[in-house]
């Protein structure tokens, strides 16, 4: 199994070009004919019918027009807007602070039931104390040297962490052994988020499981963080950009490979045992 975080929203790209290539094929019309009836070069046909160059609305318009179907502008420019919304370039979500983009996930938080959480690098979002945030959201604000609102991005971080023991909610949340190593910030930070995780599963909303290192034959690799939400949504943030996918199919994908990851996880008295190797391995 492959999943590229970025497959749905480079599918949706072509899915455009190519419908635009197809218009200028019925139409009867060269790439360079139909370059000409828009005003511009020929390569820059070529950059769009290949995916290459998103269209903007007035290109759209204006291919529609030269194809002579321009009751077909709305609908087009509509789907690459849909399409260029699933990869969000994280420069244009940060640039005003971190406390933005906490804020920004709250409708979704509280309109999904279930989420389902896997993690290779991190300890999940819902589930980070206090230090642990501080020291990661203080590494983020130097690396993109965006303004420092630390502190106020910690207090929403936590705030939103409440929906935890909000009733209706069920949140499944799987990560890697390796996490449990991975050091943010001190130790004495890094010692107080592990042991929040000792207790985190007697919270009765959350299921936490840990895939040991030692899992032997594992049927899916160490993957890219993602989050499911509900059965409609699924989010990756990368380095440079948030990637949603929203079809059905690659939905369908990412909750096999969750499904996949459970059965090597191990839960309860297990998992709190990888838990105390860690902590045991801070001093």
């Amino acid at each position: 199994m492959s999943i590229s975080p970025s497959s749905a929203a480079q599918a949706a790209r072509q899915s455009i070009a190519q419908r635009l290539r197809d218009l200028r094929a019925e139409a009867g019309l060269t790439g360079g004919q139909l370059a000409q009836l828009c005003g511009w070069t020929h390569p820059k046909t070529s950059r769009i019918e290949n995916g290459r160059t998103p269209p903007s609305p007035d290109d759209i318009r204006r291919w529609c027009d030269a194809c002579g179907v321009p009751e077909q502008t709305a609908d087009i420019v509509a789907q690459s807007r849909n399409a260029e919304a699933m990869y969000v370039e994280w420069k244009r979500k940060v640039n005003a602070g971190l406390k933005q983009l906490q804020d920004s996930y709250v409708p979704l938080f509280k309109a999904t039931r279930v989420f389902r959480v896997y993690s290779g690098t991190l300890v999940p979002g819902l589930l980070q104390t206090e230090g642990y945030i501080r020291a990661l959201m203080t590494r983020i604000t130097a690396f993109r040297d965006i303004p420092n609102d630390v502190e106020a991005a910690v207090a929403a971080r936590l705030e939103r962490s409440r929906i935890l023991h909000e009733p209706r909610k069920r949140v499944l949340l799987l990560m890697e052994e390796s996490v449990l190593r991975h050091q943010i910030g001190d130790s004495e930070a890094m010692a107080a988020q592990l042991g929040y995780l000792l207790t985190a599963g007697a919270i009765p909303s959350i299921s936490l499981g840990v895939i040991p290192d030692a899992q032997r034959d594992r049927s899916i690799w160490p993957m890219e963080t993602f989050h499911i939400y509900d059965d409609t949504l699924v989010s990756m943030e990368l380095l440079s950009a948030r990637v949603t996918v929203t079809q059905p199919s690659e939905i369908a994908t990412y909750l096999r490979a969750f499904e996949d990851l459970r059965t090597m996880a191990v839960y309860g008295a297990e998992a709190r045992a990888l838990i105390v190797k860690a902590i045991d391995a801070l001093s």
